[in-house]
Parts: C-alpha cells; structure tokens; sequence
C-alpha cells in the first residue's frame, strides 16, 4: 500500500532515510541541504533515534562514523564547503569498512560559490576526493521520489558492501516540490553478522566482512593504518597493503553490475544522452518533443560504480551527449569506455538546461 504525499525533495530524502531504518543523524547545516537536517530534527525524537548537530562538518562524518559502529543506521547531510571539510573521514570510513550515508545536496562552486542555485560539480570529488585508491558507491536522484527511494536504497548499499555511500543530489530536486507515491514499508538488507570464529576484517567470497558491532560481544580494533584480518596495524608490509586497498576497491567494483541501476531509452538510437539528477528531467522532456526514435537515453540513477558497460546497449550509437551542471565531469568517464565520440554539454551557473538546447544539440548530429 502506498500514500501521496506533496513533498519537497529534501524532506523526502529525510523521510526515505527514516523507513530505511536511519536512527541516527549527526549534521551541520547548510544551504540548500538544511531541510534534511531539520526534519529529522522534528521527526527523530518520536521515534527512538537520535539527532545531534555537531560543532561543524568534520564532527559530523565522524559522529555518523562512531554510530554506525554501534550497529545504527546513520547518515549525514551537507552541500559543496561541508562536503570538503568531510573527505578525510570519509576516507577513513573506507578503510574501516564504515557503512553510512552521507547526502551532497550540491550547490554551485568552488569555495562558498552559489549558495542557493544548482551544480553538480562534486561528482568526481565525490570519487575521488579522498586520497589514496578507494572505491565509494553513489545514486543521483532525478526526481523528488527518487529523493526518497534512493535514500533508502542507499543504506542497503551501503550495508551491503560495507562502505560510504552517497546520494549525489543537487539544489534543483532538493528544493523541488512534487506529488509522490511514499509506500508503508521499503525493503530493508540488514548488514552481514560476524560469524562465530571469523576475524573481523576477513573478506568473504564476496570480499565482504560480516560486521562486528561494538557492545554486541565483540572487542575489536579500528584503525584507519593498513591492517591485517584482525584490524591490527601492519602499515609496513607492502604485501598487507596491496592485498587490502585491492580488496577494498574490488568489493564495490567487482560488484558493479550487481550494483548498477539506470534506465535505457530507444536503445537502437545513434544520438544518444547519459545524465544523471536534474537534468535527467530536461532529456526526458527534449526526447518527449522530438519524438524520434533515433534520439536515445541513458539515464543513471547509480553514478559510481560507473555502469560502463550500459554503453553498450547503444549498439548503434554515433555520439553520446552529456549534459551537466559542471565544465564536463562524468563525461570524461564515459570517454573512457567508449570510442564513440563524447560530447558535453555544460551548464553552470544555476541554470538547467532547457529541452529547446539539448533538442537542438542532438538535432545537430542527425
């Protein structure tokens, strides 16, 4: 069974992360993600969880850190200056193996840039922003009701694999208001037990660790240094390190196609756009208008893992066209799979794209 509900992208966000089973929230706020923060503020409280606003960013991912080790469900929410202020911890959470979620309602930059108006000028930062070799997984909301089921399914990702996950959303579909269908109970993949016997940081088939909760009968060491299967240090034994950066990055990358999700449009097209978030919705409209079954689209829903292998469902495509909020970010991963040529189309400032510009690009090249 299911509601509507009118609701704004932030809160929607908020509200998939409460079915999900999020019980705890360490966050500072920051336009334009304050919403989120707020409403769990309101709604945390009633139900058991915990809110807590911490002294500034950096407090925060290491909050949501700490209580994910107790076993909860626990997120954060910022926008571009709060999200660079997060990336050491963040990279922390990778080698701890720490499942949380941490939203990007992103903003126009660099530095405190647009406040108000859009970007999507964080997803390689989102990537790649932490240093040393890393794998993160990642979903990109195109609607308000992906707001809400992507949210959600962030957390079964991130248990899943153990790992950071991200909803890379933008000011557009934060702010954006729109009827959607909000169901009584979304599903809900619990993390992986430590099995009797097992060493906390030993992969499984799947390079995946069960998780050893604190205060649940396990003392175990967490440390951010290169460790062996115990958590132990071994920081100095290139053998040690290889074997678990690999590991780390292999988990999320040797899973992509498990992990990837995206919608293909007319897949016998030769013009062909790949977008993600806002302006998703400006593609959808341009294809709509055109009604020309020579024009197609990849929609991704999962950014990272990259699905390079959903080019392929183009098998006739001439060029593929990428129209961001930034100077052309995951464009250039697209480039990368392919030898199709292609093409950005950027937009910054704040402005979406407008459906009469991408109508005339894709015209361009048929």
């Amino acid at each position: 069974m299911t509601r509507l509900e009118f609701m704004q992208g932030n809160t929607a966000c908020a509200e998939g992360a409460l079915a999900a089973g999020c019980r705890f929230y360490g966050g500072y706020p920051i336009t334009p993600s304050t919403e989120i923060a707020e409403h769990m503020a309101r709604k945390m409280p009633k139900i058991g969880g915990v809110f807590a606003q911490m002294e500034d960013e950096l407090a925060s991912i290491a909050s949501v850190i700490g209580a994910s080790w107790t076993g909860a469900r626990a997120m954060t929410a910022t926008s571009g200056p709060g999200f660079s202020l997060m990336m050491e911890n963040i990279g922390y959470a990778v080698m701890t193996e720490t499942p949380c979620v941490i939203v990007d309602v992103q903003r126009g930059g660099p530095s405190t840039g647009q406040p108000t108006r859009a970007a999507q000028g964080d997803m390689m930062q989102c990537r790649f922003g932490s240093h040393g070799d890393m794998s993160i997984i990642a979903v990109s909301p195109a609607s308000v009701q992906e707001m809400y089921e992507l949210t959600a399914k962030a957390f079964n990702l991130a248990d899943r694999y153990r790992v950071p996950t991200f909803v890379m959303a933008d000011e557009i579909i934060g702010h954006m208001r729109e009827r959607i269908a909000v169901p009584d109970s979304v599903e809900v993949v619990p993390r992986r037990p430590l099995e009797k016997g097992t060493l906390p940081f030993a992969p499984g088939e799947d390079n995946v660790p069960g998780f050893p909760a604190f205060g649940h009968g396990y003392g175990v060491h967490v440390t951010g240094l290169t460790h062996d299967d115990r958590g132990y240090p071994s920081s100095t034994d290139p053998r040690v390190h290889e074997r678990l950066v690999r590991r780390l990055v292999g988990k999320v990358e040797g899973a992509n196609r498990e992990i990837a999700d995206y919608e293909v449009t007319n897949p016998d097209a030769e013009v062909v756009f790949i977008s993600y978030g806002a302006p998703s919705r400006s593609v959808a409209q341009a294809i709509r208008d055109l009604d020309d079954e020579r024009v197609g689209h990849l929609r991704l829903k999962v950014v990272w893992p990259f699905p390079d292998f959903a080019l392929a469902a183009f098998k006739n495509a001439r060029v593929f066209l990428v129209p961001e909020l930034n100077l052309g970010q995951m464009v250039r991963e697209a480039a990368r799979h392919t030898a199709v040529p292609v093409v950005p189309i950027s937009e910054i400032g704040g402005e979406l794209h407008t459906p009469r510009r991408l109508i005339t690009m894709a015209e361009g090249y048929l």
